[in-house]
């Protein structure tokens, strides 16, 4: 397989799901939150979404994303000493997050940080430092695991001993969805070498992922347009821009809003003769009960379409670590 490292992406997500212990002992010290603020930037921002969205159909307790720097310029009135303020950062260096954590730090929050980097500068900076592999991601495993815990601790979520089980199988689970896309990744790079421009669609806890996707991967590592766009909101405007051969990328799940995605699915067959879909169900996840198969989509279609990104490097010769502005220019 094209650019896999398969024994450290194992390492990673075994890393990442070996913190369970950690995070529950975490959870049950905490005393007197009263909010969940998940605070990222970009990539991180994004994987943050999935579980606002899983805290909001389960839990009344106040969950939701925030933008690093937009909190520190607005504020937020949830923020204070009953804050659980979450980070995370794959270097452990990303200066808005530094500035953020700082932020809710003077404001009274308890503050949470997932890394691979123990000694980086946001892993000094919080109150808690979660530390797996270097060069972990997605970050979806330790959020899924405190945000399902912190629910499980208010009998709102009676799944999550059943998910956190189920986790021990990720890496095997992940591994071989990774090697299942690997012909479709391979074909689609090759019919898109000369593509400069992509539609995205996702929705419920896959909108951030399809986000992430557009912005992160194909904007920033690769210099394509896109636009993106939530199923939910597919009718609303984006759709006028589809053509006959609009390259359009779905990001399908097994969750509640399914429908929705199919709708904007059978909606952009209609116009375009060039559609693909990524879809949690096409894979084998050997270990883990349904209900839990559409609360691991985020993590499994991530490293999914990372073939997508591996083969597109290969055939537009652009690596995925070029930036012309991003850490490179001052701003």
């Amino acid at each position: 397989m094209l650019g896999f490292n398969e024994e450290e992406l194992r390492e990673q997500l075994s890393s990442a799901v070996a913190l369970r212990p950690q995070i529950e002992s975490l959870v049950d010290q905490l005393q007197n939150i009263d909010n969940v603020l998940l605070i990222g930037s970009g990539g991180t921002y994004a994987q943050m979404w999935p579980y606002e969205y899983l805290a909001r159909r389960h839990s009344k307790l106040p969950v939701r994303a925030a933008i690093s720097r937009e909190l520190i310029e607005s504020g937020d009135a949830w923020l204070g000493t009953g804050t659980l303020a979450v980070f995370a950062s794959a270097s452990g260096t990303t200066e808005d997050v530094l500035l953020a954590i700082d932020y809710v730090k003077s404001k009274g929050a308890t503050t949470v940080a997932f890394t691979g980097i123990g000694d980086s500068p946001i892993a000094q900076n919080v109150d808690h430092a979660l530390v797996c592999a270097p060069k972990t991601w997605p970050f979806d495993p330790q959020l899924l695991l405190l945000v399902g815990r912190i629910m499980n601790v208010r009998g709102e979520f009676d799944g999550y001993p059943s998910l956190a089980d189920e986790l021990v199988h990720l890496p095997d689970a992940v591994i071989e969805a990774a090697k299942a896309t690997e012909d479709k990744a391979k074909a689609f790079a090759e019919a898109h070498k000369d593509s400069d421009y992509y539609f995205l669609i996702g929705g419920g806890p896959l909108w951030g992922l399809t986000y992430l996707y557009s912005m992160c991967v194909l904007e920033e590592m690769q210099w394509l347009h896109t636009t993106r766009v939530n199923a939910a909101e597919f009718f609303h405007g984006s759709l006028e821009l589809l053509e006959a051969d609009t390259p359009v990328l779905i990001f399908q799940g097994e969750d509640e809003t399914r429908p929705l995605t199919d709708r904007a699915e059978a909606f952009a067959k209609r116009i375009s003769n060039d559609v693909t879909v990524l879809d949690n169900r096409d894979y084998e996840l050997a270990g883990f009960s349904p209900e839990n198969r559409a609360l691991i989509a985020p993590i499994v279609l991530d490293i999914a379409v990372g073939r997508f990104s591996k083969h597109l490097e290969r055939v537009r010769d652009h690596s995925l670590d070029l930036r012309r502005y991003y850490r490179v220019m001052d701003y």
